[in-house]
């Protein structure tokens, strides 16, 4: 399976900042330690046009030239910095180039993105470009030149948090169904409202939860046939996350990935995964939960390619 790194490019944080940036090369270290399941490419970076099929031109430009007012930044958490952009810039293009495999191939990965707060004219909560967005966009407008026909696309969105800025972005878009299910005391506090929300409360645990999935899931079907899904498989639902306020255990993320992923090959849905959140007291544990995403991404690659 296929899977893009965008770690090489560091975000410069203040000491003590919450935002664990060193998962993603460690994320990327262990499947280096451990080759051939996983092919692993360095992401290229989104060009400006790709940015702009998900936001304004206003908002490209201030990132990607450092124009971003002090209150703009303290909204995404990060202070801006040369390398802030192009690690944004190619976190995007991560995930336009797992969903062209997936389109190929099945299934394929970002080893990070998931950027779901960032919205079409601002970032937020560590969000600066949207990169599920940005390529679901371009994806059907390449979809629409060789095929000259529409690309339906899901978005099945398992991070913790309402994915508030993929909603918003495609709250008038009958082409893009958004799924969130999440923490519902949990940031954003002002959501939007997906295409179908899902509501879980504090200390949800493993039954419950996948219970819920299971339902929403069985909506999903009812609702959407899609030519393309996207999975942010946040690992900050565990029950160690410092953020997450829901209760899954390893073992229980394992069944989520499990059931999304063979529902979406028994439909022959082409997936792109990203990681999404995960904020993990011992970021060990983080990691651990996103290495198991990704071995059962390969396991499903595999069976879609048998």
């Amino acid at each position: 399976m296929l899977a893009f790194h965008s770690d090489a490019h560091s975000l410069l944080l203040p000491p003590g900042h919450r935002f664990p940036q060193s998962k993603y090369r460690l994320l990327r270290e262990h499947f280096e330690r451990e080759p051939g399941r996983i092919r692993m490419e360095a992401a290229p970076a989104a060009t400006e046009g790709e940015l702009a099929l998900a936001h304004t031109p206003d908002y490209v430009e201030a990132v990607l030239l450092g124009r971003l007012s002090a209150a703009q930044q303290r909204e995404i958490g990060f202070p801006w910095s040369p390398s802030m952009a192009a690690r944004s810039r190619h976190s995007v293009g991560a995930s336009i180039a797992a969903a062209r495999a997936a389109l190929r191939e099945g299934v394929a990965a970002n080893m990070a993105g998931g950027t779901h707060h960032a919205y079409a004219d601002k970032g937020s909560g560590y969000c600066v470009f949207n990169d599920v967005a940005v390529a679901a966009r371009l994806m059907q407008a390449e979809w629409a030149r060789t095929h000259r026909s529409l690309l339906r696309v899901l978005v099945i969105d398992l991070d913790v948090h309402q994915g508030n800025g993929t909603a918003s972005i495609f709250r008038d878009d009958e082409t893009v169904f958004t799924f969130s299910m999440h923490g519902a005391r949990n940031f954003p506090f002002r959501k939007e409202a997906s295409d179908l929300d899902v509501d879980l409360p504090d200390g949800c645990g493993d039954a419950d939860y996948l219970s819920a999935l299971d339902a929403a899931l069985d909506e999903v079907w009812q609702r959407v046939d899609p030519g393309l899904a996207f999975y942010l498989a946040g690992a900050d639902p565990h029950e160690a996350d410092r953020l997450g306020r829901l209760k899954l255990s390893y073992d229980g993320l394992a069944e989520r990935d499990r059931r999304v992923l063979a529902a979406l090959r028994e439909r022959r849905i082409p997936v792109a995964l990203s990681m999404a959140g995960g904020y993990g007291r011992d970021l060990a544990t983080t990691v651990a939960v996103q290495v198991g995403t990704l071995n059962l991404a390969a396991d499903s690659w595999a069976a879609w390619n048998r």
